[in-house]
C-alpha cells in the first residue's frame, strides 16, 4: 500500500523549502524580456543570466548594456551584488526558480517556431533537481507549456509534486516600461494548485500586482488576446488610413476629430506597417493554434494581412513618385527616417523600414540609406547603411525623404525646411505641396 500521508509530506517539504528563504533564479534568454526581469529580480534575490550568446554575456560582463534603454549603471549594480551572467546551464544546479524567457519567432511558411524553447529545455533538463521551479515567459498558443515543458519533466518527475511548472506572461513595453516593470500586474499560473501557489508567491516578492489565472492556458491565451488586440485595432486604423487616402482626405485629421468622443472610442495610429516581436507574430500564433481545433481565425488573420498590406501600400506611394517625376529607380535617392520599428527605440526586430527597403530593393531601388541616432553601424543589418547626421545639403541631396519612426530626437522643423519631398507614415507634419502621407 502507498502511504499518501508520507507523499503529501515530501511535496509540503519542497514546498516549504523554496518559499522559505531567499530564492536563487535563473533567467535563461537575455534578451528584451531576459535582461529587465533579470535586473527587476536581483533586487530580492540571487539571478544568474544564462544566454547562448557568449558575446552577448561577455559585454555585460564588461559592465555594459547591450540595450540603449538600460543604462551601464544597472549592468554594474547587478555584477557587483555576485550575480551571475554565463553561458554555463550547469549553473542551474544551484537554482529554485528556472525562467524561460526565449524568442518565439515564425518560421518561414508562417507557422510558430518553437526550437527556441525546445533547445532551452534540452539544456536545461539534465541539471533540474526535484523541488525546482520552472516557469515560461516567452509567448506562445495556448498548450505551449503542457506540450514543451510539463510532457517533458513527466518522464523524470511528478510535475506537481516534485517539480512545479507554470507561466507567466511578459508584458514589457519595450522604451517605455523597461525600468517600470515591478509596477504593471502579472499574470501567474500553475500546472497544479501546489505549482500556482509557489510561483505566485515568487512573484509576488517582485511584482506589485499578481493575477492569478485558474489555468495554464488561460495565462497563454490571454497574452495572445492582449497583443492580437492591438494588431485588430492597428489593422482597422491602417485600413481607415488607406481608404481615407483613396478620398484625399488626411486621417489624423479624422482621428483628431472622433478622439473628442469621451467614451466608445480609443485613438490608435496608422504607422508604415507593423514591427516587434509580438503584434506581427502572435495573431498568427493564435491562427496556427485555432486551426488544430478545426476553427478559421479568420478576423484575426485579416488583421494581420492588412498591416502587412499597409507596408505594400507605403512601396506604391514611393513608386508613384518616381515615376511622376521621370526619376529612374537605379537613380533615386531615398532616405528613411527611422529604423526601428517604433519610437525612441534601438529594435528593429521585424521593422516595417526593413520591410519596406527590401519590397524597393525588389524594383530595383538601390540608393537607400537610414537616420536613425538609435543604431551605430555594426548593430544593424549588413545591407542596412547609416547616415551619421543630417544637414541641410545632405537632406536636399535626397529626392525622397520618408518619415517611418516618429522619434523624439528629430527636429522636425528642420527636416521639413530642407527635404525635397516627405512621405510621412506618422502624422508628424501637414500635408503640403511638400508633404504627403503614407
Amino acid at each position: 500500500m502507498v502511504d499518501k500521508s508520507h507523499n503529501k509530506m515530501k511535496n509540503y517539504n519542497y514546498k516549504k523549502k523554496i518559499l522559505s528563504k531567499k530564492n536563487c533564479v535563473s533567467v535563461v534568454g537575455l534578451g528584451y524580456v531576459g535582461l529587465p526581469l533579470s535586473l527587476l529580480l536581483s533586487k530580492k534575490d540571487k539571478v544568474i543570466g544564462i544566454d547562448v550568446d557568449k558575446k552577448k554575456v561577455s559585454t555585460l560582463n564588461s559592465n555594459e548594456s547591450y540595450l540603449e534603454r538600460i543604462d551601464n549603471s544597472k549592468i554594474r549594480e547587478f555584477n557587483n551584488k555576485k550575480n551571475i551572467f554565463c553561458s554555463d546551464f550547469s549553473k542551474l544546479e544551484d537554482s529554485d526558480f528556472i525562467i524561460i524567457c526565449v524568442p518565439t519567432p515564425l518560421k518561414k511558411n508562417n507557422t510558430p517556431d518553437l526550437s527556441f524553447i525546445k533547445n532551452a529545455i534540452s539544456k536545461i533538463k539534465p541539471y533540474l533537481k526535484k523541488g525546482q521551479a520552472i516557469v515560461l515567459e516567452s509567448t506562445s498558443y495556448p498548450g505551449t507549456t503542457h506540450d514543451q515543458i510539463v510532457k517533458n519533466l513527466n518522464k523524470n518527475f511528478k510535475v506537481g509534486e516534485e517539480i512545479f511548472v507554470g507561466f507567466s506572461s511578459e508584458r514589457i513595453d519595450p522604451g517605455r516600461n523597461d525600468n517600470k516593470i515591478k509596477k504593471i500586474p502579472k499574470v501567474v499560473s500553475g500546472h497544479s494548485r501546489h505549482c500556482l501557489e509557489i510561483i505566485s508567491k515568487f512573484y509576488q516578492k517582485h511584482f506589485t500586482k499578481i493575477f492569478k489565472a485558474d489555468s495554464i492556458v488561460i495565462a497563454e491565451f490571454s497574452k495572445l488576446l492582449e497583443n492580437i488586440y492591438r494588431s485588430v485595432n492597428i489593422g482597422f486604423v491602417n485600413e481607415m488610413k488607406m481608404i481615407a487616402d483613396k478620398m484625399g482626405i488626411d486621417v489624423f485629421k479624422i482621428i483628431e476629430a472622433a478622439n473628442t468622443k469621451p467614451y466608445g472610442f480609443r485613438r490608435f495610429f496608422p504607422g508604415p506597417g507593423i514591427g516587434g516581436h509580438c503584434i506581427p507574430i502572435d495573431p498568427l500564433y493564435l491562427n496556427f493554434a485555432a486551426k488544430k481545433f478545426g476553427y478559421d481565425s479568420k478576423f484575426v488573420k485579416l488583421s494581420s494581412d492588412v498591416n502587412f498590406k499597409t507596408t505594400k501600400f507605403v512601396a506604391d506611394k514611393v513608386i508613384s513618385f518616381v515615376n511622376k517625376n521621370n526619376i529612374k529607380f537605379s537613380s533615386v535617392k531615398i532616405l528613411f527616417l527611422g529604423l526601428a520599428y517604433k519610437k525612441n527605440l534601438d529594435d528593429y526586430r521585424e521593422s516595417a523600414s526593413l520591410k519596406l527597403f527590401d519590397l524597393l530593393r525588389k524594383k530595383g531601388i538601390k540608393k537607400m540609406k537610414f537616420y536613425d541616432p538609435h543604431f551605430k553601424n555594426g548593430s544593424v543589418p549588413k545591407k542596412v547603411f547609416l547616415v551619421k547626421k543630417l544637414s541641410p545639403k545632405s537632406l536636399f541631396h535626397y529626392d525622397l525623404v520618408i518619415l517611418m519612426t516618429d522619434h523624439d530626437c528629430f527636429d522636425y522643423k528642420f527636416i521639413n525646411k530642407n527635404s525635397k519631398k516627405i512621405i510621412d507614415c506618422r502624422g508628424k507634419f501637414s500635408v503640403s505641396k511638400k508633404v504627403i502621407r503614407g
